[in-house]
C-alpha cells in the first residue's frame, strides 16, 4: 500500500542464501549470508552466480556457470557443485524452496545455451545426462579419468563406483600403466596415477576397498601412492613394508585366511596412519578403522575356535625346553591376542578369558613376573589388567586356591621392587582391583583374597616402611614408598574391619610416620595424607592410639621445621588441622594444643592455627560443663556420684521430726532433696536445658551440652512482684506445699560441694535409677498430676543459705511466685510446666526476675 508493486522477475532475482565451502577436514565452513543472482560476469559474455553479503555488500561468491554436469540439487533447498577452477566443493543453502528452484532453472538454461566442445563427448557425457561408462584405461586417457574421478558430483560418484566395481580389469590395467610409468620414470604419469588412486580411495566405498586391499593389489596401490606431486621426493613405503616390517610367527598359523587378514590389517593401518594421513577425511578414516576392527575380530574368533592352536600355544609356554627368546615371543603374542579380543562381543570375550584361565595362563604370568627383564614383566602385568577389566573374579578365584598364593606374593613384591615408576603403577592397579571391597560380584572370593593378603603379604609392605629411613642401612626408592603409602590409604578406606587390628598390633602408623624423616617432601605429604585417611574413619580406638603414643609429633616436627615456607607440606598440615577442627575431634584438638601449642604459637597468624585455638577453648568449656556428669576428663568422679546416691537414699530413709503424712508434704520433702543436691543448670522434663543470661557465669556442670539459642528479647521480661511470706495463704489444690528438712551438721561444707544436679522427670522420660528419685516422682504425681516442679540449687557452706520455695501458682501462661526466700549468694532455677497450655520459665537470682524464654505444650 503506497509502495510500488515489484514484478515477479524482480522479486525472484534476489534470493537469500548461505554460502558453504568444504574444508580439508571434510567439514562445511560457513562463508556468510547474502543474496544470489544469475547475471553476466564483468568483461565476459558468460553467465555466472554472484552472491553479495547482505550486511556490507561485499562479494561472497563469483562463479562462472560451467557446461559440465557438476551441479546437484539436494533436498529442494541446496545446490552444490565442485568448482573446477579452485578444486573445491561449494554449496548454496536457500532460505526458500522457490528461490532454489528459480536459480536452478537459470543454471540449467545457461548450460543449454552454452556452446562448448568436450573430449569424447559421446563417450562419457552428454547434456543433462549421467555417466554412462568409463573411458579405456590408457596412458593418454589418464587426464580424462582423473577428471571423472575428481569432478564427479554425488550422483555420478555412486555411478562411478558401480562402473569401477563392475570392471574387473580396471585396477589391473591401471597398475600395469603404473609399472610402465615407473620403469620409464614418467613422473607426469605417476603423479596422475597418484591423483586417480587417491580420488578413488576418497570415494569411501567398501566395495572398492575390498578390491584394492586384497593381497594382489595392496602393495601396488601403496606403491602408486609413493609419488605425491606435493612432496619433493619419492616415499619408499613398499621398501619399508618388505624389508623393515618383519612378521614373527610365535606359533605357526596354519589357516591361510587368518594370515591374509593379519597382513591386510597391518597394511591398511599403515596406509591410514602414514601414507594418506594428510588427505583422508573423517568418514574415510572411520571406514578404514571399521575394516581393521572387523579383521581383528575375525582373526581372534578363528584362532580361539582352533583348539589345537590354543593347546599348542600353552604347551610351548609351559615347556622347560622352550628357549627364553621363544618364550618372550609367545608371551607377547598372548598379550596381543588378549588385547585384540576387545573386538569380540562381551559374551565371547568372557568365554575366551575363561578358556585361557583353564589352560593355565596365570601360571605362565607367575613365571613372567619373576623375570629380570622389565619389559617382559610389564607385558605380564598388562595381561593381568586385561583380565581384571574383563572380570576380576577370574584372578581372585586363582588367588584363593593354594597354587594362586605365590602370584599374590609376587604382586606385592613387585610393588616393593625397583621396577620403575610405570611398573609400580601397574602393580598398584592390579592389587587395587584384586582387593576392591566395593565390587558386587564374587563376595566370597573377594573376602578370601583379602584375608590371604592380610595374613601373608601385608607385613611385607610394613617391613619396607620400617627400613625406609637411611639410618636403618637400606635406602628405599621414594617411588616405592609413595605407592605403598597409597596402598595403605586404600586399605584404610576399603578394609576398615581389617586395618584396626593390623595397625595396632604391628605399629603400622608409627612406621609410616617414619616417612616424615625423609628429605623428599612429597613423602612427608604422603604420610600426612595417610594420617588424615585414618582419622576420616572416626574410630575412637585409633584416635586414642594417636594421643596415647604421641603420634602427631612427627607431623608437628616436620611442620615447624618447614618454617614459613608456603608449599605442599605446609598446606597439607594446615588442611589436617582444619579437618580435625571441622570434624569436631575434640580429644585431638585438646591433645594438639596442650602438647604442641608452645611450638605452634609462632604460626598463630595463620587462620587454621587461630581456628584450632578457638576450637580448643570451646572444647575446654565443653569438658568443664560436662566434667561433673559425663566423667570424660576424670573417671574418679563416678565413685563420688555413687557415694552421693547412697547419701540421698540415707537422707530420705531417715525419720523426720516434722514428717507429714500428707501427700503434699512428701512432695515438698522430695523437692527440697533436689534443692540440696543441685549444682548445675536446670534441665526441663523434655530434656531441654534452661540457659543463663550473659551477665551471669555459667554453672560448673551440666547434664547435656547444649548451645544457648534463646531470644535476647526475653531477658527484659519481669514477672509479678514478690509478696511477703507472711501473707501466704493456702488454697485447696491450688498450691504445691514444699517442706524443707535441714541437713545434719556433718553433711554440710565439703559434701555440699560434691553434690550433683538432681532431676525430677515425669511422663515416661528417663530417670536415674535410685529409690529416692522414684519416691520423689511418685509424691509429686500424687500431689499435683497436672504439674511438674524441678528445682536445682547451688548450695553454700552456710546452712542458712537454703532456698525454700513455699508456694507455686500456675495461671495458664503467666508464672507467678507467691512467696520465696532467696539469699544473696544463691542461684535458683525454677522450671514449671503445664502440660496442656504454654508456660514460661524464669531464672531467680538474687531476688531479680529474668525471663529465659518460653515453651509450648507441644514441646512439653
Amino acid at each position: 500500500m503506497g509502495a510500488p508493486d515489484r514484478s515477479p522477475a524482480t522479486s525472484n532475482s534476489m534470493q537469500r542464501v548461505k554460502v558453504y565451502r568444504l574444508n580439508d577436514d571434510g567439514k562445511w565452513d560457513d562463508q556468510g549470508t547474502g543474496h544470489v543472482t544469475v547475471d553476466y560476469l564483468e568483461r565476459s559474455e558468460e553467465l555466472g552466480l554472484c552472491v553479495v553479503d547482505e550486511e556490507d555488500n561485499e562479494t561472497l561468491l563469483l562463479h562462472r556457470i560451467s557446461s559440465d554436469d557438476i551441479y546437484r540439487k539436494q533436498e529442494d533447498t541446496i545446490i552444490s557443485w565442485r568448482d573446477p577452477e579452485y578444486s573445491t566443493e561449494l554449496a548454496l543453502s536457500f532460505q526458500e524452496t522457490t528461490g532454489c528452484s528459480y536459480i536452478w532453472d537459470h543454471i540449467c538454461n545457461a548450460q543449454r545455451n552454452l556452446h562448448f566442445s568436450s573430449l569424447n563427448n559421446d563417450t562419457f557425457h552428454s547434456m543433462n545426462s549421467e555417466l554412462r561408462e568409463l573411458p579405456a584405461i590408457e596412458l593418454s586417457t589418464l587426464p580424462l579419468i582423473h577428471k571423472i574421478v575428481v569432478e564427479s558430483g554425488i550422483t555420478d560418484q555412486m555411478r562411478l563406483v558401480e562402473l569401477i566395481v563392475a570392471n574387473q580389469d580396471f585396477f589391473k590395467k591401471l597398475m600395469d600403466i603404473f609399472h610402465i610409468c615407473e620403469d620409464l620414470e614418467n613422473l607426469d604419469g605417476l603423479h596422475m596415477i597418484y591423483k586417480i588412486v587417491r580420488g578413488i580411495i576418497m570415494l569411501n566405498s567398501s566395495q572398492i576397498f575390498e578390491k584394492i586391499f586384497g593381497d594382489e593389489l595392496i602393495m601396488d596401490i601403496i606403491g602408486s601412492l609413493e609419488y605425491d606431486p606435493e612432496l619433493s621426493h619419492v616415499q619408499h613405503h613398499r621398501n619399508y613394508l618388505k624389508e623393515h616390517v618383519i612378521f614373527k610367527e610365535a606359533i605357526r598359523i596354519k589357516d591361510p585366511l587368518v594370515l591374509s587378514k593379519i597382513h591386510q590389517t597391518y597394511r591398511v593401518g599403515y596406509l591410514k596412519d602414514v601414507v594418506l594421513a594428510r588427505v583422508l577425511d573423517e568418514s574415510t578414516i572411520a571406514n578404514l578403522n571399521s575394516i581393521i576392527h572387523t579383521n581383528n575380530a575375525l582373526v581372534i574368533s578363528l584362532l580361539k575356535d582352533d583348539n589345537t592352536f590354543i593347546q599348542e600355544l600353552f604347551v610351548k609356554l609351559k615347556s622347560p625346553t622352550t628357549s627364553e627368546e621363544s618364550k618372550k615371543n609367545l608371551v607377547h603374542f598372548l598379550h596381543e591376542f588378549c588385547s585384540l579380543s576387545k573386538n569380540l562381543q562381551m559374551v565371547q570375550q568372557l568365554r575366551l578369558f575363561r578358556d585361557l584361565m583353564n589352560e593355565g595362563i596365570f601360571d605362565v604370568i607367575a613365571d613372567v613376573l619373576q623375570s629380570p627383564d622389565k619389559k617382559f614383566v610389564l607385558t605380564g602385568t598388562d595381561i593381568l589388567i586385561l583380565f581384571l577389566n574383563q572380570d576380576p573374579n577370574l584372578l581372585r578365584s586363582y588367588v584363593v586356591r593354594k597354587e594362586g598364593i605365590p602370584l599374590l606374593g609376587l604382586l606385592v613384591e613387585g610393588l616393593t621392587t625397583d621396577f620403575g615408576e610405570e611398573m609400580h603403577c601397574q602393580f598398584f592397579e592390579i592389587l587395587r582391583c584384586l582387593l576392591d571391597s566395593y565390587s558386587l560380584a564374587g563376595a566370597a572370593q573377594r573376602e578370601t583374597a583379602i584375608e590371604t593378603f592380610y595374613e601373608n603379604h601385608f607385613g611385607q609392605l610394613i617391613d619396607v616402611m620400617a627400613v625406609s629411613c637411611p639410618s636403618e642401612g637400606r635406602v628405599v626408592k621414594p617411588e616405592i614408598l609413595s605407592n605403598i603409602c597409597e596402598m595403605l590409604c586404600f586399605c584404610v578406606l576399603h578394609h576398615p574391619y581389617k586395618i584396626k587390628s593390623n595397625f595396632l598390633v604391628n605399629n603400622v602408623i608409627d612406621k609410616v610416620l617414619l616417612l616424615t624423616h625423609r628429605r623428599e617432601k612429597y613423602l612427608v605429604v604422603a604420610a600426612i595424607r595417610f594420617v588424615r585417611t585414618i582419622l576420616s574413619r572416626h574410630d575412637d580406638e585409633l584416635i586414642s592410639h594417636f594421643i596415647k603414643n604421641n603420634l602427631l609429633k612427627p607431623i608437628i616436627d616436620a611442620f615447624v621445621a618447614n618454617g614459613n615456607r608456603y608449599n605442599l607440606l605446609n598446606s597439607s598440615v594446615l588442611d589436617l588441622f582444619d579437618y580435625i577442627r571441622k570434624e569436631n575431634l575434640k580429644s585431638l584438638v585438646k591433645y594438639i594444643v596442650d602438647s604442641f601449642w608452645n611450638r605452634l604459637v609462632q604460626f598463630e597468624y595463620l587462620a587454621a592455627i587461630q581456628s584450632l585455638k578457638v576450637k580448643y577453648e570451646q572444647c575446654l568449656e565443653d569438658f568443664g560443663t560436662r566434667g561433673t556428669t559425663t566423667n570424660v576428663l576424670d573417671p574418679r568422679k563416678r565413685i563420688e556420684e555413687r557415694a552421693l546416691e547412697k547419701e540421698e537414699e540415707d537422707y530420705f530413709n531417715e525419720e523426720s521430726d516434722e514428717e507429714d503424712t500428707a501427700t503434699a508434704s512428701a512432695s515438698a520433702t522430695a523437692s527440697v532433696s533436689n534443692v540440696q543436691r543441685a549444682q548445675s543448670p536446670s534441665v526441663l522434663c523434655n530434656g531441654v536445658p534452661a540457659s543463663y543470661p550473659p551477665s551471669s557465669p555459667r554453672p560448673g556442670g551440666g547434664l547435656v551440652d547444649y548451645d544457648d539459642d534463646e531470644d535476647d528479647d526475653d531477658f527484659n521480661y519481669k514477672p509479678p512482684p514478690r509478696k511477703q511470706s507472711e501473707a501466704v495463704e493456702e488454697d485447696d489444690g491450688a498450691f504445691l506445699k514444699l517442706k524443707r528438712k535441714p541437713f545434719q551438721k556433718e553433711k554440710d561444707s565439703e559434701k555440699m560441694k560434691k553434690q550433683r544436679p538432681g532431676l525430677v522427670q515425669l511422663r515416661g522420660t528417663q530417670v536415674q535409677n535410685t529409690r529416692a528419685q522414684k519416691r520423689q516422682m511418685r509424691m509429686l504425681q500424687e500431689a499435683q498430676p497436672m504439674m511438674a516442679v524441678a528445682v536445682w540449687t547451688r548450695g553454700t557452706r552456710q546452712k542458712s543459705n537454703q532456698f525454700l520455695l513455699r508456694n507455686v501458682l500456675i495461671q495458664y501462661i503467666n508464672l507467678q511466685i507467691i512467696d520465696s526466700d532467696c539469699s544473696s549468694s544463691l542461684q535458683v532455677i525454677a522450671v514449671l510446666f503445664h502440660f496442656r497450655l504454654p508456660c514460661e520459665y524464669a531464672l531467680v537470682r538474687k531476688g531479680t526476675w529474668t525471663s529465659l524464654g518460653s515453651t509450648t505444650s507441644k514441646g512439653c
